[in-house]
C-alpha cells in the first residue's frame, strides 16, 4: 500500500527527470516595454515603439466623461477609422507613466477599445493610433478628476 509520502517523493522524481529532459513548460512572461510605460510623454512612448511623429487626425476618436468622479476608475474608449491599425494606445498625460493600455491589432478586429484606466489628476488623455507602415495619429480630450486615483 502506498502512502502519500510515497506519492509525493515519486512525483518529485518524475519532474526533476521531465525538467533535466526539458520537458516542463517554461513560465507565460508578458512582453513589457519598459521604454514605453517609462515614457513620461506622447512623443516618446511612440518614439518606443518605432512610430514617426504624433499627427492629430480626425480619423481617431476618443469617448470618456467630461468629468470624473472616481479617478481610480475612469472609462475611456478608443476607435479609428483609418485603414491599417495595427496598435492602439491610451496616454494619461500627468500620470507618473504616461502610458495606461496599449492593444496590438490584426486585420481581423475592429479598431475599438474600451478601457478603465487611473488618473491621479485632471488631465489630458489621448487615444493614439498606429498604423502598419509607423504612421502614428492621435486624438486628445481632457478629463477632470474630482477624486484622484494614484494615491490621491
Amino acid at each position: 500500500m502506498s502512502t502519500r509520502r510515497d506519492m509525493l517523493a515519486t512525483s518529485l522524481k518524475v519532474a526533476g527527470l521531465l525538467a533535466a529532459a526539458g520537458m516542463l513548460p517554461r513560465a507565460a512572461q508578458a512582453a513589457w516595454n519598459s521604454a514605453a510605460f517609462d515614457a513620461k510623454n506622447l512623443a516618446d512612448a511612440v518614439k518606443a515603439f518605432g512610430g514617426s511623429a504624433p499627427a492629430a487626425s480626425t480619423g481617431v476618436s476618443i469617448t470618456g466623461p467630461d468629468i470624473a468622479e472616481n479617478g481610480a476608475v475612469v472609462p475611456v474608449g478608443c476607435a479609428s477609422t483609418l485603414p491599417a491599425v495595427k496598435r492602439l494606445m491610451l496616454l494619461v498625460e500627468k500620470n507618473p507613466n504616461a502610458l495606461a493600455a496599449v492593444f496590438d491589432l490584426t486585420d481581423s478586429v475592429e479598431p475599438s477599445i474600451n478601457a478603465r484606466v487611473k488618473m491621479a489628476q485632471s488631465s489630458n488623455v489621448y487615444a493614439v493610433a498606429m498604423t502598419g507602415d509607423g504612421k502614428v495619429f492621435y486624438a486628445q480630450k481632457e478629463i477632470k478628476v474630482t477624486l484622484g486615483g494614484c494615491g490621491g
